[in-house]
């Protein structure tokens, strides 16, 4: 079940919401527990029982770590180590086993080509950031940043948090240990918490869908009549549907978190607005480079080091980063990709960038963010070298034709919208109006039904409602 579906707006969080607010404070822990797991169960009811073994685990390790940590710190670090290990084995064996044994069995060596692979096993909604997720509760113990929760349903409740669950924020437990013990609960912040959401929810369906729509079309008439101008528009449009679907699904989780009287982080701050690569990752997927900075990056050495350990930092960060979006080479080249730049950014490009016309330098940053979603999109490498030969005039009919251009002109407005969008300008906009007194309550009240009201008649009348990290 994701948010943008029928099911989850008018049955799933309407119950939820409902019995949260019947019960009293002491037990909404424990219901957001209950209604958490049956959230993930609604998909895959067999993996609750995973979620439970890393509740389990990471609630008795961080109980030891925080027994031992100021008494003996060689036994923290063991549970600690425990935690680790567990978590990332779980993480190992159903994400990446299947990807190992096959490039191991490259090797013509016959008790290889004997090892089973396992492409009969779906991989765990969400595992990646749930797992994250838990992990950081022990290493914020034994690193001093968090306390121990005794409560194992209020333990439980941070781990399954529906509102983030499959996709993010990843939620640091130093960031919510003190919201999971007494957090406020106000019609403020209710509503704030539905703007938020219905806001999220119009990037996904109305912006992110559409530009997915026009992704796939324009990828389908690359197979046939090949042209530059449909190659670069569709990676184009493929580039504002991730943005727009991961960052409206952070927003969605954000805004019913608030529902709820938790305060998550935010997770994008329009990185397409960037003048580096540099600064694209400060603004992309807020949380995931946080979880890398603080638990890799900084014990690693982080830039308080020799030059030469700095860099090897940043090539362990983004190996790592490359990897956690997928099992498939091109993830890892992805990961490879980023490295680079941002080596070369730290040798002299920044620099550079510094010293020329802003212009140019978001031009850069823009052009080397297209050529990194190429390498992300395509798990078939041979396919996305090819997509990149039509960006070029190879094997293509030529820069355009007559229905290609028809296609280019009539999507120029959307492409605009797009862009607009995801630009701050919307956003100050309404607050500069509504903080003046401008935009009566009521008006929002009205603009968040009707816009309510459109995605949903888009989800009854469409069938098409990708949601790109579902598997992350």
């Amino acid at each position: 079940m994701v948010f943008s579906s029928l099911e989850f707006l008018f049955l799933y969080f309407a119950v939820t919401i409902l019995i949260y607010y019947m019960v009293p404070n002491v037990l909404r822990n424990f219901v957001l527990l209950v209604v958490s797991l049956a959230f993930y169960g609604w998909g895959e009811p067999v993996y609750v029982f995973i979620m439970l073994v890393s509740i389990t685990l990471d609630y008795t390790c961080g109980y030891f770590v925080g027994k031992y940590r100021e008494t003996n710190r060689k036994k923290a670090k063991l549970f600690m180590l425990i935690s680790i290990i567990g978590n990332l084995s779980i993480l190992c064996f159903f994400k990446y086993y299947t990807f190992i044994i096959e490039n191991l069995q490259l090797i013509p060596l016959d008790f290889l080509q004997k090892i089973p692979t396992l492409d009969h096993i779906e991989l765990p909604i969400g595992i990646s950031f749930y797992t994250f997720q838990t992990m950081s509760y022990t290493l914020d113990i034994y690193m001093g940043t968090a306390k121990v929760q005794k409560n194992i349903a209020s333990f439980g409740a941070y781990v399954t948090l529906f509102p983030q669950l499959i996709a993010g924020p990843i939620v640091r437990y130093q960031d919510i240990d003190d919201q999971l013990r007494k957090r406020p609960h106000s019609i403020d912040m209710f509503a704030s918490g539905i703007r938020t959401f219905v806001c999220g929810f119009a990037k996904k369906i109305l912006l992110a869908n559409c530009a997915g729509a026009l992704w796939d079309a324009f990828r389908a008439g690359c197979e046939t009549d090949a042209t530059v101008a449909g190659a670069w528009l569709g990676i184009i449009f493929y580039s504002f549907q991730l943005y727009f679907d991961f960052s409206g699904y952070s927003d969605m989780a954000i805004g019913l978190g608030k529902m709820m009287g938790f305060t998550f982080k935010e997770n994008f701050f329009y990185p397409y607005i960037s003048k580096s690569v540099t600064e694209f990752w400060r603004r992309w997927h807020i949380s995931m480079g946080t979880w890398f900075r603080e638990y890799v990056y900084i014990p690693l050495g982080g830039n308080r080091c020799a030059k030469w350990k700095m860099y090897r930092n940043i090539i362990v960060v983004w190996l790592l980063t490359g990897l956690w979006h997928g099992a498939s080479w091109n993830y890892v080249l992805w990961g490879v990709y980023y490295c680079i730049l941002l080596l070369l950014e730290k040798w002299f490009l920044l620099k550079l960038l510094k010293k020329i016309p802003s212009v140019f330098s978001h031009i850069y940053t823009i052009t080397a963010v297209i050529f990194g979603w190429l390498l992300f999109v395509f798990e078939d490498m041979a396919a996305g070298l090819q997509h990149l030969g039509y960006m070029f005039g190879v094997g293509t009919v030529g820069f355009t034709e007559a229905g290609a251009t028809f296609d280019l002109v009539r999507s120029l407005p959307f492409v605009a919208i797009l862009a607009l969008a995801s630009t701050p300008l919307p956003r100050k906009l309404f607050y500069k109006f509504y903080k003046a007194g401008k935009v009566p309550r009521v008006i929002i009240a009205v603009g968040c039904i009707a816009l309510l009201f459109i995605c949903t008649a888009y989800l009854v009348d469409s069938s098409y409602n990708p949601f790109l990290y579902f598997r992350f």
